[in-house]
């Protein structure tokens, strides 16, 4: 709670609530209902996807979202933002395949972990 991050969001709004909304569908809220720094894209799936095409042409290329409840949030999304946002240009690789680590996880970027060699 006493992060850098945290110290930033709370000067955003300085303990007001009439001062959440900081910039068109951004709002600074969710540090009030969980801990932890956070803002949100709210509004309708017309206007979130809006503001990701924005940050994208600002040459934002990752994103992590979530919502709550997390399982209902990612249906939602998925169903209503995710069709009205461009598919990636990039083609995949050979394989076809998602970059995934051993367990399953999407891997961001084009970068798998190395794997290293113990100095014995």
């Amino acid at each position: 709670m006493d992060s850098t991050g945290q110290a930033r969001m709370s000067a955003l709004h300085n303990g007001n609530r009439d001062n959440l909304r900081i910039a068109p569908n951004l709002w600074a809220g969710v540090g009030l209902v969980r801990g932890g720094a956070g803002t949100a894209l709210v509004g309708s799936p017309q206007q979130v996807a809006e503001r990701i095409r924005e940050y994208q042409a600002l040459g934002i290329t990752n994103f992590i979202f979530s919502g709550y409840p997390h399982l209902e949030e990612a249906h939602r999304f998925a169903e209503l933002v995710m069709p009205l946002l461009p598919t990636s240009t990039q083609p995949r690789s050979a394989k076809g395949q998602l970059n995934t680590g051993p367990f399953g996880e999407t891997i961001g970027g084009a970068k798998r972990p190395v794997k290293q060699v113990s100095a014995s």
